[in-house]
Parts: C-alpha cells; structure tokens; sequence
C-alpha cells in the first residue's frame, strides 16, 4: 500500500532517507500563492529488513569480550562506549540475545573464579588473636568486592539493552547485576576458608571496638554490607554467630560489674552498652540485627540481674533522692519484661518499710505527721520526674500507704487533728492563706489513708471547740474550707455536728446582741460585761461539769441570763460550764494598773485577795471549791509561771498541801494586758483516753445499728454472711472478735436468736 500526502513546502518532510518518495505536479494552491504548483509525497514500506553483515555476530561479540576484559583488568577501553551500547541493541535486536547473555555470564565466571585464588595463596592462621594478619586479609577481600562492583556496574551499562529486555522477559533469569552477586557468593565467599576468615576477622574488629579500640568502620560497613547483599550469608553465617558472642561477652560482663560497681555506675554502663550497640546498628550492622541485638544486651545486663539490682540499689537511691538515677533505673526497667512489675513490688515494700518507721515509733509522734507530709511529697515528685506519671505507681503507692499508716490504729488520725489544729490556731506562723490551703490539701491526702476516720473527728472536734471558744481560730475561711474538704472526703453525716457548732457560735453572737439590749433596760445591769456562748450538747465534746464557788455577782448575772435566755426558749435547759468560762480582771499594783486575761478558775482565785493578802492551798480549796488538779495547776500558773501575782511560800515548782499565798504588790509587767496561761498538762493522758474511749463506745452503737438494720432487711443470715456484710457497712476498722460480742449482746437484749438447729443461724426477733 502506498502512503500518499499532499503538503504545501517540502522541507516539512523529515528524515527523506527512510522514505521512498515519489513527486508529482498537480495542481491547486498550497501557501495562499494561486500560481504555486503542490507536490504528492508517495511513502512506501522497506521492502524486506536488511541482513547483518557476515561475521558481524562474531566480530561484535570479540569486541564486547575486550572491553568486558579491560573492565575487569582495570585498563582502558579501546572502543567508545555509545558504540558499544548501540552494538548490543543490534545483537539483541537480531535474536542473539540468549546466546550473548550466556557468553557474558561465563566471561563473568571466569573472572570471579580466577579472584579465588588470590585468596587461597593468602596464609591462612588458625589463631584469630593475629588481628594484623586478620585485617590485611578483611581489607583485601573488601578490595576484591569493590573491584567486582565496580566492574559489574560498568559491565551492566554496556549490556543494559540486553538487561532490560531479554532478561526482563525471562523470570527464571537473574539481572545482570544479581548475577554477578550470585557469582561472587558462590565462588568466593561460599569458599569455606575465605568465609570463615573474613567473618571472624570482622567479628575480631567488633569485639576489639567493643573494648573501646578504635577500628575502621567504613571497612565494617562495607563488608557487613557485602555480607547483606549476598543475601543469607550475612543472616546465616554472621549474625547467628555474632548474637552468640554479643551474648557471652555480656553474660560474663553483667556478672563481673554486678559484683565491682554500686548500681548508679552500673546503670549508667548499661545505657552506655544500649547506645553503643544501637549506634553499631546505624552504622555498619543490617537494620535486621537491631532487634535480636538489643534484645541479647537487656537480658544480659538487665533482665538476669533485675532482683539483684534492686535489693543492692533502690533503697539507697530513695533514701538518697537521687533523681536522675531513678529515672534512669525506671526507664532501663520499662524495657525489659517483668522489669515494671518487679521494681513495682519493691517500691511498694520500700514505702511500706520506710512508712512504718515513722508510724510506729511512739517517740516520734511529735514530728510524725509533718514526716509523712514530706515523705508523701517525696514520693509524689519522684513518681511524676521519674516514673512519668505512670498510673500503677501511683496507684500501689496509695495502697502502701494505707497499708503502713494503719499498721498503729487510731494514733495517726488523733496526730492529724492535733497538727490540723496547731495550723488552723491563732499565732501560726503559716505566712499566707494560699499557704495554709495548700497545707489542708495535703494533710487531707494523708487522712484519705486512714480508716478510723471517727477517731480523727473525735479529735478534730475537741480542738475545734478550744478554737472557737476561745476565740483562737488562725481564719474563719480556713476552718469553712476545712470543714468542706472534710464533708467532700466523708460525706455530710460526718461534718454536721462540726457544722453545728460553728452554727452555736453565730447564733450565740445574735443573742448576745439581744442580751446586751435586755441589760440596758434592767434598773441595775452591774458592772460586770457577761458574753454567753450557747452550746448544743449533740454537737460539742462532753465535758464534765465542775461545781464551783462563784461570787454573789456572778451568780446574780447567770440568773438574769436563764432568765432572758429561758424567757425566749421555753423549755430548753441550761447547764453551765465552767471549766470553758475565762474573764478579763483590772488589778491595781504599785507601779499601776494592769488587766489580766485568765481561766474562770484563776479569777475565782484572784478574787479571793480582794479580802485578804494571804492564804493556805486548803483555804483556797475550801472557798473556790474548784478540784485538787485543777487548783494546782491553776496555781502553779498565778504563782510559778513567768508573769507571778501571788508569791508562793516555800519556793518550789510543784504546788504542795500547806503551802502558802501571798498577792505580790510589787508585781511588774511591761504590758498592760497580760495573758497568763492555765498551766497546760499537755492535754493530759486522761483526757486522751476518754476522747479514744468515747470514740470505742460510739463505735459500738453504730456495730449494733448495723447489725439490726441488716438482720431487720434479711430476716435469717448465717455468721459468716453477716459477719462480711458488716465489714461493707461499717467505715472503721473492726476485729471480728468485737463483732461477735455484739452479736451476743444483742442476743441477750433479744433484738435476734441463734437457730435452735444450727447457732451460726441467727433470726431477727421483731
């Protein structure tokens, strides 16, 4: 068939030698020129391909056998390299493709073959400890690969239309360049002795730069990944060795710094090895090799010697708050399995151990509260910098905590309320109310761990009535923000009564307010200025009541006051207290007037030397009719404190029967008002005692209600059941031993009965 085109200009026709073209005038204007002849183009087909010249197969095959040979002797070629590209497009072109890549692969095999014996001249010792010998030969086998690389990659741009055609389309076929690999494993490092030497040569530098020589790592890295590119070599002739002697040296290596180094050094040697071998991994060892490596290093420096580093090591650390140790162990520990859980266990004992100490110690009660403060603080800032907030720490510290702090029952709740009560009292030296709210956060940590939590209100609520009686409280907002933390932690049934003071006190100034207008109206109001404080009894502490001797004026205002009070509220009673009474007396001295600020009792004292200048301890007894202790001490304070009104006679610390008491005319004071304190008995044992026992015997009120109430609801329930209801129900501690004398009692008061068949069956009785 012929291809015809009509075109206007001729030059438009490229390459005319490829085209048979024939030319015709015809007519029609082409360009816009009506007088321009066209011309037809006829394009034929060749008519049969051109042959190869004779010899042309023979003669281009010897020329690419020369340039393969100057490759691999390393001289010059003597043809140009298009020519010869372009000779291998025209072999391949004319089916020869087979035939040319078989010639060269045995070009190729030849070459290679012959590289062994170079290798096989080489001294081969036994010793590998002759690291001379040893990196001669690794430098030369790296030579030889090198060579072969280079050679392959000029080879293979010489032959890259027979590499991207022929080969392509033969899968059982490897490329030119894989070939060429497959050559140099199977004929030089398949050779067994050459394997070996370079593989324990390259071990040998390994093992020296671990001893901290400095080799050659670009030599490393070339042969490692020679070992790589020749596929299973490096994984099963290298690594599996390699893995084996990284595990030897550090088995031995752990056992021997375990024994010479304090844990801090030893901790630091391991995350020394970690980042050593990591940086071997990026730098000449397959990325493959990571993983089993890093692995080989924890076990044997870390996870074998896991218990042994901890009892060697945590407990100095603790104690020592050494931070970045600590850090560094939990980090090192995170990475090994079992790691967490174990120094999870020991942290826990540790503070259990270290908590004990400050709770059971009795001579330590004075600081111990202020100890568990800052042990807790300890604690707090080494879990968030060292552990990273990690939630089973904190959670296993809550637990150890509760677990030590009531290992002493009851002492450590009374100790709390008694240092709430020193920070919350009048003349604390805690700066600011950011301050001491922080200090309330933190004390109501520590209090969340106790579980006789009645034991803690009991007290609270003592020393909070001193508070408020007194007028000693630091800040009203700080007792109000206590009290909210307290019913947050415990609900409101525990803060009512505490509420309900504080309610007594505000409703007490109401009334005074009152008072105070009911006495301007008497015909004789007396000069005496009274302030009553009315107290429910269900809310406050009990207090004993104490006979007492008043004076007429007294006696005569406390009768105006039921009077008003009972007037407005029939049918409540009133009962003085007197040991909470205090008053404000003018005393005149020599040197002038002075004001005194004292217990009703020392008032009462006080007042009796308005009638004479001297009295006997029993005269004053019999006229005041306070109680013996109590008179002593409130003695003691009038005359052997550091402000003495009254002189006492014999000299001597102690108040003792037939002493005697003279007013002290020449007393001096730089102040006008001075407050003489009673003489504190350190909050005496007693009293101590009777707030626990108080606290013992609502407990057993509430065992009783508890057992009614879930006896009424089941009507029939066996021991153990009840038994383990109970401990759900009830917020303290409680033996079962207890539990089960108040079961009998209320058995013999006929609230339940035992089964008649069964006696650990018990029946409600309606």
């Amino acid at each position: 068939p012929h291809l015809s085109a009509l075109v206007g200009h001729t030059n438009g026709l490229t390459k005319p030698a490829s085209l048979a073209a024939a030319t015709r005038a015809g007519g029609g204007g082409g360009g816009g020129s009506a007088t321009a002849s066209s011309k037809k183009l006829v394009i034929k087909n060749f008519r049969e391909r051109p042959k190869l010249p004779d010899n042309y197969t023979q003669d281009t095959w010897q020329k690419l056998h020369e340039a393969v040979g100057a490759i691999q002797s390393s001289i010059s070629i003597k043809y140009n390299l298009e020519e010869l590209y372009q000779a291998v497009e025209n072999l391949c072109s004319y089916k020869v493709s087979a035939t040319l890549y078989k010639q060269l692969r045995q070009v190729c095999e030849d070459h290679v073959k012959a590289q062994i014996l170079q290798f096989r001249e080489y001294p081969f010792l036994m010793h590998r400890n002759d690291s001379l010998d040893s990196l001669l030969f690794l430098k030369k086998i790296n030579k030889c690969w090198q060579d072969h690389c280079r050679q392959m990659i000029m080879i293979r741009s010489i032959f890259l239309f027979l590499d991207r055609t022929y080969v392509l389309q033969n899968s059982m076929l490897p490329s030119i360049w894989d070939m060429g690999l497959e050559l140099f494993r199977n004929h030089v490092i398949s050779d067994k002795q050459v394997q070996n030497k370079t593989i324990d040569g390259i071990l040998l530098l390994i093992e020296r730069e671990r001893n901290g020589e400095a080799v050659d790592r670009s030599l490393l890295r070339s042969l490692l990944s020679m070992l790589s590119d020749l596929q299973q070599v490096y994984k099963e002739s290298f690594e599996q060795r390699f893995l084996e002697e990284t595990n030897c040296l550090y088995a031995a290596e752990g056992q021997r710094l375990m024994q010479e180094r304090e844990v801090p050094e030893y901790l630091h040697h391991v995350s020394k090895r970690l980042e050593e071998e990591g940086d071997r991994v990026i730098t000449y060892l397959d990325h493959s090799t990571q993983k089993p490596l890093i692995a080989c290093v924890e076990k044997q420096l870390l996870g074998e010697h896991l218990s042994a580093i901890l009892q060697k090591g945590l407990d100095n650390l603790l104690d020592e708050n050494r931070i970045s140790d600590l850090t560094q162990m939990y980090q090192l520990f995170s990475r090994v399995k079992g790691g967490q859980q174990i120094l999870l266990q020991h942290w826990s004992e540790y503070i259990k151990n270290f908590g004990t100490t400050i709770v059971v110690n009795p001579e330590k009660d004075k600081d111990m509260v202020q100890e568990l403060l800052d042990f807790k603080d300890k604690v707090d800032h080494i879990i968030e910098v060292c552990f990273q907030k990690n939630e089973k720490f904190i959670n296993l510290m809550k637990e150890s905590f509760e677990t030590f702090i009531n290992k002493r029952p009851n002492k450590p709740a009374e100790l709390i309320a008694k240092y709430v009560d020193s920070k919350l009292r009048a003349g604390n030296k805690e700066a600011t109310d950011e301050e001491l709210e922080r200090i309330l956060d933190k004390i109501m940590i520590i209090f969340r761990f106790i579980h006789g939590k009645d034991v803690f209100e009991a007290f609270y609520k003592k020393d909070l009535a001193k508070r408020l009686l007194v007028g000693k409280s630091a800040s009203v907002d700080a007792e109000k923000s206590m009290l909210s933390k307290l019913k947050h932690e415990c609900g409101a049934a525990f803060t009512s009564k505490l509420e309900g003071m504080f309610k007594d006190m505000e409703l007490s100034k109401d009334v005074m307010v009152q008072f105070k207008q009911y006495m301007q109206n008497q015909s004789d109001p007396g000069n005496i200025d009274l302030t009553v404080n009315i107290l429910t009894m269900g809310y406050w502490p009990t207090y004993t009541p104490m006979e007492v001797h008043l004076n007429s004026e007294m006696i005569k205002l406390q009768e105006v006051f039921k009077t008003f009070y009972l007037g407005k509220h029939s049918g409540r009673k009133l009962q003085w207290q007197t040991t909470l009474g205090h008053a404000v007396l003018k005393a005149e001295f020599k040197e002038g007037k002075k004001e005194f600020q004292v217990s009703l009792f020392q008032t009462l004292v006080l007042l009796m030397f308005n009638e004479g200048d001297e009295f006997s301890f029993e005269e004053i007894k019999m006229a005041t009719g306070v109680e013996d202790s109590e008179l002593r001490r409130t003695l003691q304070s009038l005359a052997c404190g550091k402000a003495r009104v009254l002189i006492k006679n014999p000299k001597g610390k102690d108040v003792e029967d037939g002493d005697k008491f003279i007013f002290n005319g020449d007393f001096k004071h730089k102040l006008f008002r001075i407050k003489i304190n009673q003489i504190q008995m350190k909050e005496t044992v007693e009293e101590q005692v009777s707030t626990t026992e108080r606290v013992f015997q609502d407990r057993q009120y509430q065992i009783d209600a508890a057992i009614v109430r879930i006896m009424k609801m089941r009507k029939t329930l066996g021991h153990n059941l009840l038994v383990s209801e109970l401990y759900n129900q009830l917020k303290f501690p409680v033996k079962p031993g207890d539990l089960k004398k108040r079961i009998e009692s209320l058995i013999d008061r006929d609230y339940m009965e035992r089964d008649k068949d069964n006696p650990n069956q018990y029946h409600y009785v309606a």
